[in-house]
This record gives structure tokens, sequence and C-alpha cells, in this order.
């Protein structure tokens, strides 16, 4: 009777913390929504179908490809040189208020952006990707070169140095977390997993909104250099490359990107021992950054 009792216990407990678990996801969702509100997002018709992008300040133009779990409002990672640049930020496929084509390679990601840029009336830009979205900041500047100043890499999915033998046939977070309260549950894992700290999860919030977007990134973009490798002849590139790499990234294998960085003409590669995936409190790489602007402007 007293092991039947403690075993209701510990299932009321857990019941209890699943509960209030709730309740909190529940109201940070809400939060998340509301704070959507507050990014002036555009929405425009494209070819493929919709889609959303935030555009702010004037000067150079910065094209930004955001990773996984992101969306338009990563400009929120720029908020630091939204006073010096114009800063465009479109949700990829799948990402809020983005919507999915039938066709969701990277190439056809190009495709979309350089209608929108056509739309906007921008010639060049400077493109700037991050995390998963290197593979299309990467097929970008191998299709249209014309349109790209330069190209600049943080913690960047990156290319293979040799053709891979085999590869993942999905690499990222699972189908079944990709929901707010699955990801929601697993926040505290957040720094042993993924070196970030658990508050993270309120950026990445409402999942549902970037849910297609994310199961694309596993399913399609996180393996199209290794599945494709033929298609990204790196030592071709038309373009000067900065790249940004932390060691302890716990996301972005560092290994890899040290290990191809010599198959990308004129780059220069920035290595840190720490920063994380977020290269965070790093002024030598917005020194590094700035500088890269201004000699390719």
């Amino acid at each position: 009777m007293i092991a039947i009792a403690t075993v209701f216990i510990i299932l009321a407990i857990i019941l209890l913390y699943l509960s209030v678990e709730l309740i909190l996801c529940n109201n940070a969702v809400k939060k998340a929504y509301r704070r959507l509100e507050t990014y002036n997002a555009q929405s425009i018709e494209l070819s493929n179908g919709k889609m959303t992008y935030v555009d702010s300040g004037k000067g150079e133009v910065l094209f930004v490809v955001h990773g996984i779990c992101g969306g338009y409002d990563t400009i929120d990672m720029m908020k630091d040189k939204q006073n010096d640049y114009r800063i465009i930020v479109p949700s990829r496929f799948g990402y809020l208020g983005s919507e999915m084509p039938s066709d969701t390679s990277p190439s056809n990601q190009v495709n979309a952006f350089i209608e929108l840029l056509d739309k906007l009336n921008i010639d060049k830009v400077f493109l700037f990707g991050t995390s998963a979205g290197g593979t299309i900041a990467i097929k970008f500047a191998l299709e249209h070169p014309e349109r790209v100043k330069g190209l600049i890499l943080y913690s960047t999915a990156a290319p293979f140095a040799e053709k891979p033998s085999s590869y993942p046939k999905y690499a990222g977070v699972p189908k079944f977390l990709t929901n707010d309260y699955g990801l929601w549950l697993c926040r505290h894992f957040f720094k042993p997993m993924m070196g970030m700290d658990a508050q993270m999860i309120h950026s990445m919030l409402p999942i549902k909104e970037r849910r297609a977007g994310m199961i694309n990134d596993a399913a399609v973009n996180n393996i199209d250099m290794a599945k494709n490798f033929d298609d990204y002849p790196i030592e071709t590139l038309k373009v000067k490359t900065l790249i940004a790499q932390a060691k302890d990234d716990k996301m972005a294998d560092y290994n890899q990107i040290a290990n191809s960085v010599s198959r990308f003409p004129n780059c220069k590669f920035l290595v840190f021992e720490t920063g994380g995936h977020l290269l965070e409190n790093n002024s030598e790489l917005n020194v590094a950054f700035t500088d890269f602007i201004v000699e390719n402007s």
C-alpha cells in the first residue's frame, strides 16, 4: 500500500509540474504574439507565395538570412547595427508569415529572395547568413554574385571539405518537439545541449508560426550541402567572405568550417575560443564586421 501511495504521489507531482508548465508556456506564447506585433513587418506576394519581412534603417543594405527557429524578428540580433545600415530580414519559407511553396530547395529560396530585392529596387546587398541560413546565403552568393557586395557568415552551416560518403536524412529539431509546449519543456536543457540560456525560448516562440520552416530546414536545407555537394563549388565564389566561428559553439561544428574554409577564395576567417553559437560579447568581431563593410562598399 505504501508503494502504491508513493507512486500516486509521484504521478500527482509530475502532473502538477506539467500543468504549471503548460500555464507558463501559454502565457509566454501570448506575450510572444504581442511582441511580433511591434516589428512593423510587411508582406509581399511573390511567385512562390507570400513573404513577410522587416525593412529598417538607411545605408548599405544588409540582407539577413536567418537560422532555425528564426524569422523576421531575427532583426533583434542586429540591433547594434540598425543605426548604421539598412537591414532587411525576410522570413524564409515556412517561417513567421512566409508561405511554403511546393519547391522548398535552397535554390528556390534564393529565387524568392532575388524577386523580393527586385520588387524593392535593390541591386546589391551584403549577405549576412547565420546558422541554418548559411546554406542559403552560400547558394545565393554562388548563383548571383552580381547581386552581392560581400558574404558574411556567423556560426554558420558549413560546406564539406570533400564529398561525404553518407549524410543524415534529417538534421534538426525532432518533429515531435516542433511545438510550443515541447520546446518550452526542453528549455532547461538549452545550456548543456546548445550552450544557450533557457531564456532564449522567448525569442523562439511562437513555434507554431515557425514549425514548417524548422522541419524544412532539418529535412532539406541542413543536408543540402552534403546531399548535393557538387552544386556548391565553393572554390568558384566571386565575392569576398567574412566567416566567424567560436570553438565552443555547440550548434555549428567548428571543425567542419575550419576544415572547409580553405575552399573559400578571398576569405577572412575569425576564430574565437568562446562566444558560443551567438558569438556573444565580442568587440573584435564588431570591428571586423564594420571594416568588411567599409572595404567592400
